[in-house]
């Protein structure tokens, strides 16, 4: 059952722990160490170097389910991103392995539904390492660029959200299995139902963990990648604008012309007839300038003839 109370930045830190013990995991994954005494979230975060905003959105989010926290500008992605990493490692390096181990402890290696009960877990094992390790080769760094302002035109996040989901139908026929098979003997079965609750709370974290990336991490970066790719686009028509007026090779006065009639409404007819040149002339200037600007729409060469003061905006029709 959740706790409706809603963490703030002058609660102690030790409060959030007794109402709920099960965010330790989330602590260390901040890097929050345990022996603050009776300090702050605020005083723990800062002396940690962890974004109380983003602390606390995540643990209201992950203990209450609360999603709108008021102001996604002011999360902190780097703090998301260790924050992610941190639980990788966790769960890669040190809870699958030791649910492993607790299975290895309480099972005859010897019986058949033993070994299936092993070769089960393995199997789920390797699918939540290949899943975070993609995370980690592809989506992590993705973002670490978009936080560089260097927008990648192969990848989005959306192509990581459309193919994010928790797979656990494994890991439940795993669990149906053990529960069907506890041994009669007192030793093995305290063994056995010990793993099996470890089991539960893996999963537990897990789609905790999945429901972090869902409803904060991803939409966090569709923002941060809309921004960025907008100033993008920017960026390179300045660039492009600032190549143009500086390319030695020129346009032609006549090129010029053409481009003030494209940027009219004028046809290929009308601009020959308007220039008294002919149509094939009028081609050719136009592949001329399609070459040396880079522009080939309308709406680039009406941008680059007002920039360049070849024409007044005033009388360009928008």
């Amino acid at each position: 059952m959740r706790n409706q109370k809603m963490y703030e930045a002058d609660d102690k830190m030790i409060s959030i722990i007794r109402d709920n013990y099960n965010i330790l995991q989330s602590l260390g994954a901040f890097g929050i160490s345990l022996g603050f005494g009776d300090k702050t979230v605020r005083e723990v975060c800062e002396t940690e170097h962890v974004d109380t905003y983003t602390f606390l959105t995540v643990v209201n989010f992950t203990i209450n389910g609360y999603r709108d926290y008021d102001d996604a500008d002011r999360l902190s992605i780097p703090t998301l991103l260790h924050y992610l990493k941190a639980s990788h490692e966790y769960f890669l390096d040190f809870e699958l392995p030791y649910i492993r181990k607790e299975l290895e402890e309480a099972l005859d290696e010897n019986d058949n539904l033993a070994r299936l009960i092993m070769r089960l877990y393995d199997e789920y094992a390797h699918t939540i390492k290949s899943h975070m390790k993609y995370e980690e080769k592809t989506v992590f760094p993705y973002v670490e660029t978009l936080l560089k302002n260097q927008p990648a035109d192969n990848y989005d996040i959306e192509t990581f959200s459309k193919h994010h989901g928790q797979i656990d139908q494994k890991l439940k026929e795993l669990k149906n299995i053990i529960i069907k098979y506890l041994p009669s003997d007192g030793l093995h079965n305290n063994q056995l139902s010990a793993a099996l609750y470890n089991i539960y709370n893996c999963e537990e974290w897990l789609a905790q963990h999945a429901s972090v990336e869902d409803d904060i991490f991803i939409p966090v970066i569709r923002r941060l990648e809309s921004r960025v790719k907008q100033t993008d686009v920017s960026f390179r028509i300045s660039c492009m604008l600032n190549k143009n007026a500086e390319n030695p090779e020129s346009l032609s006065e006549r090129e010029k012309d053409v481009i003030v009639s494209l940027v009219q409404g004028m046809t290929n007819k009308e601009i020959a007839e308007h220039l008294c040149i002919s149509i094939n002339t009028v081609i050719t200037h136009r592949r001329n300038i399609a070459r040396k600007l880079q522009i080939h729409s309308p709406a680039g060469l009406t941008i680059y003839a007002i920039v360049n003061d070849l024409v007044d905006i005033s009388s360009v029709k928008l």
